[in-house]
């Protein structure tokens, strides 16, 4: 490209110099980029030509979102590593390419003691009180699937079928949370609350809806509490909230068209397609 010229650069431990690494500016000194025996140290002592540009820029043609935590390396010894195998193999590519032999052996330390741990798929927190689900509601950019789920809140007896529907309410959140971890946060509340089985929906903060699965009954001598599954319900509610995904902001009209306020289920019953049917859906709710 034009104003580019190839040059050695080398001087005083103390003279600074500009980097430019794919697209990323650095600004650091010759004493830094030689401490330890790596390319940089090559390229900053006058045995390698460097390109450069017409502002002096010193241009290093590699992905250069690791490249700052490579200097802190070179000046301290130690840096915080990443937390995730991928971040840690990019860093360990860059850290291999510059040939920083102590970074190197450092993540793939990292990264073997990855691999003896057991990372699990979805983790779906536990709340027992209103001020814990407001603070993960307000603290995650997720749309928000909270499931209230207490046997135990009952005051009668359950009709025949209430165990086995709210069994199937619990597979259902499990397999929607399973399906969705990285695009919604899904909470349980065990003993936070009076209800028995109820689904509440939130964007934004804010509750679009909400899916009560319980109803009072009364029989030829008193009364009894009924457990439904609402499945296609659940499903449409679950859909209306990733339409919150990837939102910066409220967005009142959004609200307004899936704000719903609070539903009882009316027994819909599983369907073997359920999952292809949910898929579809969703794909075309996003186009």
């Amino acid at each position: 490209m034009s104003g580019e010229t190839k040059t050695v650069i080398k001087g005083n431990s103390s003279k600074y110099v500009k980097l430019n690494v794919g697209g990323s500016l650095h600004y650091t000194t010759i004493g830094t980029l030689t401490k330890q025996d790596t390319m940089l140290r090559a390229m900053f002592s006058g045995r390698m030509e460097v390109l450069t540009d017409s502002e002096g820029w010193i241009l290093i043609d590699r992905n250069g979102r690791h490249f700052g935590p490579i200097l802190n390396f070179l000046r301290d010894g130690s840096i915080p590593l990443p937390e995730t195998r991928r971040e840690l193999q990019e860093l360990l590519q860059e850290a291999k390419y510059y040939l920083v032999q102590d970074l190197v052996n450092l993540v793939e330390a990292a990264l073997s003691n990855l691999d003896k741990s057991v990372e699990p798929v979805c983790k779906v927190p536990l709340i027992t009180s209103h001020r814990e689900e407001q603070h993960l509601i307000s603290s995650t950019q997720k749309p928000v699937v909270k499931l209230i789920c207490n046997r135990h809140n009952n005051k009668y007896s359950y009709t025949s079928n209430s165990d086995d529907n709210l069994l199937k309410n619990l597979e259902l959140f499990d397999k929607l949370s399973l399906r969705f971890n990285r695009r919604v946060l899904f909470i349980k509340d065990v003993i936070g609350s009076n209800e028995i089985c109820c689904w509440s929906f939130f964007g934004h903060g804010s509750k679009i809806s909400e899916v009560c699965c319980t109803s009072i009954v009364y029989g030829t001598d008193k009364k009894h509490t009924k457990v439904e599954f609402p499945e296609a319900r659940i499903f449409e509610e679950t859909l209306n909230v990733l339409l919150y995904e990837n939102r910066t902001g409220p967005d009142d009209d959004l609200m307004q068209a899936t704000r719903k306020g609070t539903v009882t289920g009316h027994g819909y019953h599983s369907d073997d397609d359920a999952d292809e049917k949910l898929d579809r859906e969703v794909r075309m709710r996003r186009k």
